[in-house]
């Protein structure tokens, strides 16, 4: 039994503008992964909710004249892994939502609830992250435009306002093209578990496929948002393909994180975790990229 006080159901997205701002404390209902758990655990108990589920304007992936991509909201996890775009742009996050919990889950949670959920473990951050992606936030007033960098203002809490919806995320054709990546996903389980640890890199190389030209890399669970490794990609910046490298670039992606001991692992297995985890998105990021190793 769901313990709520009124349900809203918009019928297109103007309706759906209007009702969060009348009603700003609504529980936003997407997927409900996770929202229709939380309220039967009483953690949202007596709230209304803003079920927007029906909005199919709000669901779809597509692919701008500039070459820009656009996911939108309520596309599921399944329908970003089984994408086109997305299998041929960005299969690294086609690798991160297949990691999501069973299949079931996959089938109803949403790549823009998985997000504004603002949880450190949620599969799709982090590859997002490390693509630059930009969010759209709509409201009666207008859109604003948010960097998903940006987004994440500690655990569980995201730059999204009172009277705003999620309405669109997109990844420019500068992120994505001619890169080639690797998303890792480290849990107690090999399935149905939350990260212990996460890690998504991305790399593009110069012409001759000797060098990185562009890193970006990402890290999920190592502090208490999603963080970008910005001192490895600098610390990688125009270096050749060596053990020196992916030891250069582990050492300095501690300079990003701030992992705690919970009872999922040790700070410490984290931080080992964090080093490994980066030599081999690192090194196989290279590796799909063309890129060889010596030695």
């Amino acid at each position: 039994m769901f313990d709520f006080k009124e349900l809203y159901q918009p019928k297109n997205l103007a309706d759906a503008l209007r009702l969060r701002k009348e009603h700003p404390d609504a529980v936003i209902l997407a997927g409900g992964s996770d929202v229709l758990i939380n309220i039967r655990a009483g953690k949202e108990a007596g709230r209304d909710i803003l079920n927007i589920f029906g909005l199919d304007e709000l669901r779809g992936i597509s692919m701008e004249p500039d070459g820009t991509l656009v996911i939108l909201p309520l596309t599921s996890f399944s329908h970003v892994s089984q994408s086109p775009l997305i299998q041929q742009n960005i299969p690294t996050l086609q690798e991160a939502v297949d990691q999501v919990g069973g299949p079931q889950i996959r089938n109803i949670g949403t790549i823009g609830g998985n997000i504004c959920n603002g949880v450190t473990s949620a599969d799709s951050a982090t590859t997002l992250k490390a693509f630059d992606a930009i969010l759209e936030l709509s409201s009666v007033e207008g859109k604003r435009i948010v960097p998903y960098a940006d987004f994440n203002k500690g655990p569980g809490k995201v730059d999204l306002r009172p009277d705003e919806l999620l309405t669109a995320i997109r990844i420019p054709k500068e992120s994505y093209q001619d890169t080639y990546g690797h998303y890792i996903k480290y849990a107690m389980r090999r399935a149905m578990d939350i990260a212990t640890m996460a890690c998504s890199a991305n790399v593009r190389l110069d012409a001759k496929k000797q060098h990185i030209e562009r890193m970006r890399i990402a890290y999920g669970v190592a502090a208490p948002v999603p963080v970008r490794g910005f001192t490895v990609e600098k610390v990688v910046q125009g270096r050749g393909f060596d053990q020196a490298l992916l030891d250069d670039a582990a050492k300095a992606a501690l300079n990003d994180v701030n992992p705690r001991t919970s009872w999922r692992a040790s700070k410490e297995f984290r931080i080992h975790l964090i080093e490994e985890l980066t030599r081999r998105a690192l090194k196989t990021s290279i590796e799909r990229a063309g890129g060889k190793f010596n030695g």
